[in-house]
């Protein structure tokens, strides 16, 4: 993360403060239980993860290290908006796929790191503002999200929208001034595109109880009064040579309301305290049931974008440090996840579908509405019969343009809009469900389609 200039404030705050999921959490093919922070983890029910980036694969050390060690990964930067988007609707996947791939190659999950950030965005986001702006990052967040569909353990949806210091409120922006909902309706839109993987929210300075922690709890608990899909909040822990007393306290907070706790970005200053702080954070995690992993931001001291802090587990040759025999211990010690506590969190229903008839089809459309502009989630349910194809129509309010669509083939942008299966959600077993969705300008008030199987 290329956060230099704000580290310096991070640590200072910190120190004035003091400072997973549905998927299998599996081993790589090298590591073996109680002696790699991978393999411990899994042991726990939980992962530990490392941040990583493509330009570092061809490091013979650096790929040792990353494959005995870790059982999660994700990308430093090479699924943010600027390496994915680069030119307005032209998408690029290629470093993105490459770590995903080598991770599902050695049995790892993967977070996915950052949907939508004030920081790192292309050149033409930032020159967009309003509508135009909002547009663009729904169309971000369900191109991106819809293509690593079914292979993201966890997304960081929005990445640090809280303001520093005392007021608890949000970040001035160029996504902010698109409206106080926009978070909202990024998430809305991440659920529509990847029904299964866990939506979180991440931030730094949250280690402690503090305002801005305070405030994210306050969004979170708003979130989950109003149904709105939120499975997970990410706490950085970038940290100098102390942590916040209440450490703990603060993520149980958070798992009290429902939401799985993740850290999600650990580093800690390297001196006489380096260990034990990187001791408390892991214990503080595995202390609270729904803290359901860790991941360090970086394999070795000299890959960290902290530079000379040296705020890694590992030299740059290697070699493990103090740090990494006490993360370890305290992995072997820890609590597993008990089995009454799933290692979820409850998400928005998906919309009621109407019980399917004897044959043929039905259709139901679940709309994600913001200021000028709606993403809708269209699921295609079979009768008591399989079906082979189908076809959806709908009418689209007045005024209403689709802009995009995915899973489908379309016909028409307005008024009435038929949508046809794809080659490979055509057939649909008897009782069961695909989907499908699109974006457009305009209202998508009382969307309505039916269902004929082809």
């Amino acid at each position: 993360m290329n956060r230099a200039k704000r580290l310096r404030a991070g640590l200072i705050l910190a120190a004035v403060g003091a400072v997973a999921a549905s998927f299998t959490i599996a081993l790589t093919s090298s590591a073996t239980a109680g002696t790699t922070l991978g393999g411990s983890a899994a042991e726990k029910g939980r992962y530990f993860g490392a941040a990583v980036g493509t330009g570092k694969f061809n490091d013979s050390t650096y790929m040792t290290v990353l494959n005995n060690e870790f059982n999660s990964l994700v990308a430093e930067n090479e699924m943010k908006w600027d390496h994915t988007e680069p030119q307005q609707g032209r998408f690029n996947f290629t470093n993105g796929d490459r770590i995903v791939s080598h991770a599902r190659s050695r049995g790892m999950t993967v977070r996915g790191h950052a949907l939508l950030w004030h920081n790192q965005q292309p050149g033409w986001a930032q020159g967009l503002s309003g509508t135009a702006l909002r547009n663009a990052a729904i169309n971000h967040v369900t191109q991106v999200a819809t293509h690593f569909r079914g292979q993201i353990h966890s997304w960081d949806v929005v990445n640090e929208a809280f303001a520093d210091g005392g007021s608890g409120g949000r970040r001035d922006s160029n996504l902010q001034r698109t409206g106080n909902d926009w978070i909202e309706a990024a998430f809305r839109a991440a659920r529509a595109a990847d029904p299964n993987a866990k939506l979180c929210y991440n931030d730094y300075n949250t280690d402690g109880v503090n305002a801005k922690s305070t405030g994210i709890y306050n969004m979170v608990r708003d979130f989950k009064t109003r149904g709105v899909p939120i499975d997970c909040v990410g706490f950085q822990s970038h940290l100098g040579t102390s942590i916040a007393g209440d450490y703990q306290a603060n993520l149980q907070r958070f798992a009290n309301l429902g939401v799985d706790v993740q850290i999600t970005e650990l580093d800690v200053m390297q001196g006489g305290n380096q260990a034990n702080v990187f001791a408390t954070v892991t214990r503080s995690c595995l202390a609270v049931s729904r803290c359901t992993g860790i991941t360090v931001w970086g394999v070795r001291d000299c890959d960290s974008w902290r530079g000379s802090d040296n705020a890694l587990l590992f030299t740059c040759a290697g070699a493990k440090k103090p740090a990494y025999d006490a993360v370890l211990r305290e992995l072997n010690q820890g609590n597993p996840i008990p089995p009454s506590t799933p290692n979820t969190s409850p998400s928005t229903p998906p919309p009621s579908t109407p019980p399917p008839g004897p044959g043929g089809c039905t259709a139901t459309a679940s709309v994600n509405q913001w200021t000028g502009g709606f993403v809708a989630n269209v699921r295609v349910t079979a009768g008591s019969s399989a079906i082979n194809g189908w076809r959806v129509t709908l009418t689209l309010p007045s005024g209403a343009t689709i802009t995009s669509a995915w899973s489908a083939n379309r016909s028409g942008n307005t008024g009435t809009v038929q949508f046809t299966n794809v080659d490979y959600n055509g057939r649909v077993a008897a009782g069961q469900s695909t989907e499908f969705g699109f974006q457009a300008n305009g209202t998508g008030s009382g969307i309505t389609p039916s269902c004929s199987a082809t």
